[in-house]
């Protein structure tokens, strides 16, 4: 498919989904219930067209850098000791199982009383981003081909070098794919938090002001927001691993 043919299938689906939209708040007729594009869109300008609101959408952005660097330390960390120790995997693995299986709300809740309701969206994004950058970094490790860690052994390549020249080469694709797998789910986790947690001056917090004060345009306008940043995110990765992964030789 042409990148030409992709776009124009791309519009027609926007246009598609905007009318569908439409439609249904015409069928509501209720203002409280479902905002109109139109309204959504007004919003929109009108919030991105204050100061304050860049301000708490940097500091979102802030946290979620933090919270999807600690949990991508950690999943390396736990990763390496759970490829290197049987008895590692044997204590870390059912807790990261846990840890992936249990709701981020249930987290969110018991982390608003042990701390800020500042540091909860960090460490509850971080804790859902952990699982999945050690699952796929322990199964990268376990795929390496073992004809090529022979081989290292032997020209007696040593542990650094055969950790960089086979090691890594070999779970790169699998790493940068729990990576961008990991920046949506930590964006949702983080803006979850927010939600719950109210902290100052984040989107969020926005989010929860609009449902408390039945501002349903707003509503939808936070919601497209959050779509559109989290989009860019995903966007802005894809385009840095592709130039990046251009200049990169082992």
């Amino acid at each position: 498919m042409s990148g030409r043919t992709r776009a124009a299938a791309t519009i027609l689906s926007i246009l598609f989904w905007l009318a569908v939209w439409q439609l249904a708040y015409h069928a509501v007729s209720r203002d409280l219930l479902l905002a109109s594009p139109t309204q959504t869109f007004n919003a929109v300008v009108r919030i991105l067209g204050e100061p304050r609101t860049w301000r708490m959408i940097g500091r979102s952005l802030i946290r979620q850098f933090a919270a999807l660097g600690t949990g991508v330390l950690l999943g390396i960390v736990c990763a390496a000791l759970t490829s290197l120790s049987k008895i590692a995997r044997a204590i870390i693995s059912p807790a990261l199982t846990a840890v992936r299986a249990t709701p981020v709300a249930s987290f969110i809740i018991l982390a608003l009383v042990w701390m800020s309701s500042a540091s909860v969206p960090i460490f509850a994004a971080s804790l859902m981003t952990l699982p999945i950058i050690w699952a796929n970094l322990s199964q990268g490790v376990a795929g390496v081909d073992r004809n090529l860690l022979e081989m290292a052994a032997a020209y007696r390549f040593g542990r650094t070098k055969t950790l960089l020249h086979v090691i890594v080469p070999s779970i790169k694709g699998t790493f940068l794919a729990a990576l961008s797998a990991s920046i949506g789910l930590c964006w949702k986790a983080m803006i979850a938090a927010e939600v719950l947690g109210t902290p100052k001056e984040a989107v969020g917090t926005m989010l929860y002001n609009a449902k408390i004060y039945l501002n349903t345009d707003e509503l939808f306008a936070w919601t497209a927001i959050i779509i559109i940043v989290s989009r860019l995110m995903e966007i802005c990765f894809a385009k840095v691993i592709k130039a990046g992964g251009r200049g990169i030789t082992y």
